[in-house]
């Protein structure tokens, strides 16, 4: 067999975010979390609940679906990347982990309008979210046979901009030939594609899983031609060498002060941001009353601007590295929670607005095109940072302590956001949470080293 370019290797490597961002940008963010608010909240409407306590109890069981799967990622992240590291292989753990991906979603199609099966929706997709999260950490642990220290920034800023790019794709077909709106036509006046014409089904909306399936399923073609594994040595098969591993991993960080500091750092922020992101979407439909098509387009501006400012974020995280390049995007992201916080249908910061205003819709796409570009931002440095933190010896497990700072929390964020609109009985007010999250993390970054702590390897005892 012709061995397989460098170059391609990354491309190939890239296509897993084309491939897998959907999951993220369809039905977490922009249609099926606000679909699926939607359908909640009607269902508690219908039973007897308060506009205004329905919609927060909608936001409050999608939290709770948040919370739980975070958890089960967050747990068995670091767990999943010590087994890779002791078998020497990850491809069967993508594979794995990419068929919850394919049955989580394709289930979704199965959501009833009416509310009645959407515990075992929500099961659904927490079953192919955490399958998604899982098959990203042993993605992220190949980083850094990609490319120099140099190099790795570019590739991962880039990696991510492709990926918003296949979201923006998919989120573009959605709306043109599927999403309905009140007339039952697509954005564009169609009847959905493939005859889903039952408007009261929300047959075309529905379409959503599938559509992510399918995606998912094409594009990984790339992927599963051009990677192959960067074989290490098994290091002690089987799962309690797996166990000890970590445990060894676990207590070398008293030795790896800017390691420690930068999960514990990343565990907050990146923990705000998915928060940011879970919660948008809903935020739109119960506090902005969006329907699902401006939704849609309140998306395609957030992803183009996450897919420019990636790109720019890698060029800028080449020349200045990844450590100050985060510390923007979290400033940006915590003003972009203060706005949102202190806005509704008809006030600004208090400030009442003539009825009809669309002044807060105005400054809600000017907030998306923040969260999607400083987002994106974020996710690529910080995946650059890691990479300058990552023990040669067991990449995978290292990135499993990364998946684990990143998902430890996971349910914080969720858990917060309920809480607080469960006591305040407001889905704007829920919010608040995140920006607490965000300073946490910024306050820890002054402990992190912009360099990385390639120098304790050699001290630390494995």
């Amino acid at each position: 067999m012709a061995e397989i370019s460098a170059r391609r290797r990354i491309w190939g490597w890239w296509f897993f975010d084309w491939a897998s961002q959907p999951y993220h940008t369809l039905l977490v963010t922009f249609v099926f979390g606000p679909f699926f608010a939607g359908v909640a909240a009607e269902f508690f409407l219908a039973e007897g609940l308060s506009p205004q306590a329905a919609g927060a109890r909608a936001q409050s069981v999608w939290s709770l679906c948040l919370t739980i799967t975070g958890l089960l990622i967050g747990l068995g992240a670091p767990i999943m990347g010590a087994l890779a590291d002791t078998q020497g292989r990850r491809m069967p753990w993508i594979v794995g982990f990419s068929i919850m991906y394919v049955a989580g979603s394709a289930a979704l199609w199965w959501t009833m309008p009416d509310g009645s099966n959407m515990w075992w929706m929500l099961l659904a997709f927490g079953f192919g979210f955490v399958g998604a999260e899982y098959a990203l950490i042993f993605i992220n642990s190949q980083l850094p046979s990609l490319g120099d220290e140099q190099q790795v920034g570019e590739i991962s800023g880039s990696g991510f901009a492709f990926g918003y790019l296949g979201g923006l794709v998919s989120l573009v077909i959605m709306l043109l030939f599927f999403v309905e709106q009140g007339s039952g036509k697509t954005l564009i006046g169609l009847d959905p594609a493939f005859g889903l014409m039952n408007a009261t089904d929300k047959e075309g909306t529905r379409f959503v899983g599938p559509l992510t399936a399918v995606w998912y399923l094409v594009f990984m073609i790339p992927y599963f031609l051009w990677v192959r594994d960067v074989r290490t040595p098994r290091i002690d098969a089987g799962f309690s060498g797996a166990m000890r591993l970590l445990r060894k991993s676990v207590a070398n960080l008293k030795h790896r002060t800017s390691l420690l500091t930068y999960l514990g750092s990343s565990m907050f922020y990146r923990d705000a941001l998915n928060g940011l992101y879970g919660f948008g979407g809903v935020y739109a439909k119960l506090v902005l009353n969006w329907e699902l098509t401006m939704i849609g387009i309140f998306g395609i501006v957030g992803v183009i601007s996450a897919a420019a400012f990636s790109w720019l974020g890698g060029k800028l995280d080449k020349r200045l590295g990844p450590k100050p390049v985060i510390i923007m995007a979290i400033w940006a992201l915590i003003i972009v929670c203060t706005v949102i916080v202190g806005m509704s249908r008809d006030q600004i910061f208090g400030i009442p607005l003539p009825e009809g205003s669309t002044l807060p819709d105005i400054v809600f796409f000017g907030c998306g095109v923040l969260i999607g570009g400083m987002g994106g931002t974020l996710q690529a440095a910080s995946r650059t940072l890691m990479a300058r933190h990552t023990d040669p010896i067991a990449p995978t497990e290292s990135f499993g302590l990364y998946g684990l700072s990143g998902r430890a929390t996971a349910f914080l964020a969720p858990a917060l956001i309920g809480v607080a609109t469960t006591i305040t009985q407001s889905a704007r007010l829920g919010i608040a949470p995140v920006i607490l999250l965000f300073l946490t993390g910024l306050i820890m970054l002054r402990w992190v080293s912009a360099k990385g702590d390639k120098e304790t390897w050699s001290v630390s005892p494995h």
